[in-house]
């Protein structure tokens, strides 16, 4: 029988060889991978053409990791904000509201040199001028709580002017625009920025008959859970863009023209326009 005694040599050897074996490679930190949403106001392809280089650049500025989540449309996006799915998200300015009401999200970067707005447009050829002449006519929208593109408009037509339309929800800003230039549709609600980057046939075959009122555009939100760290971390990584040439070229495709920092109280003026009424849960 082999015996060991308590504070011999052996003993002393054996334990040195354990604690070698269990210990002599370092271990290795996971990595946080921040989830990064977007509002799918376009297709899946075009929105990771435009983000994923712009979380690139960001991740080697501040060292941080991003996962770039899709949403097959705005609805679904709704509810993954709701869920708390997003580390940081890329949403419009009624979103922040509905977000900050779920999950306490906060804006943290928004373009500082413009406003959001909402345009309906109509084939070149169609014989409707204004938005009293929508009363009974099929409009096309990209999802029922898209602000500027659906929710402002669809607002104004019932508190404003008194009309009601037949809404049809197509899922994007383009399909919107296709709706109308192919006829399936009287008109279409989107925003400026969206029909600017329609092919140029697009444009030219349709004609914006209204503008609804203009708020603070989408922001870049925050989950309350990111520490603090991490959130200056990526508003300097953003407003270090902002400075830089390729940056800035990333940047407009967005388009954030003028980046800047954002507050809750650049989004307040949102609550008095009566939008509640009209949120589709």
């Amino acid at each position: 029988m082999l015996r060991i005694k308590p504070f011999g040599s052996t003993f002393v050897l054996l334990s040195i060889a354990c604690f070698g074996l269990f210990f002599s490679y370092p271990s290795t930190a996971v990595e946080k991978v921040y989830k990064f949403g977007v509002v799918p106001q376009f297709d899946a392809r075009r929105i990771k053409n435009i983000w994923q280089p712009i979380l690139d650049a960001v991740s080697k500025q501040s060292g941080l990791q991003f996962e770039l989540l899709g949403s097959a449309n705005i609805p679904t996006f709704e509810k993954q904000f709701a869920a708390g799915e997003f580390d940081f998200a890329y949403m419009n300015p009624y979103h922040l509201i509905k977000a900050r009401e779920a999950q306490n999200y906060q804006p943290l970067l928004r373009d500082i040199g413009r406003q959001l707005y909402g345009i309906i447009v109509v084939r070149k050829d169609s014989s409707i001028q204004q938005v009293t002449d929508l009363q009974g006519k099929t409009v096309a929208f990209p999802a029922p709580n898209a602000l500027g593109a659906a929710l402002i408009p669809r607002t104004e037509f019932g508190e404003i002017y008194k009309i009601n339309v037949q809404p049809k929800y197509v899922r994007s800003h383009d399909s919107v625009y296709l709706n109308v230039l192919l006829g399936q549709a009287d008109a279409g609600g989107g925003v400026q920025k969206t029909f600017n980057k329609q092919p140029q046939n697009v444009r030219d075959a349709l004609k914006i008959i209204y503008q609804t009122r203009k708020v603070a555009p989408h922001p870049l939100a925050v989950h309350p859970r990111v520490p603090e760290a991490v959130k200056k971390k990526i508003l300097e990584s953003f407003l270090a863009l902002g400075n830089s040439a390729q940056g800035r070229a990333l940047l407009k495709e967005i388009p954030m023209n003028q980046i800047g920092t954002a507050t809750m109280e650049d989004y307040d003026a949102l609550i008095n326009l009566g939008l509640d009424k009209y949120f589709l849960e």
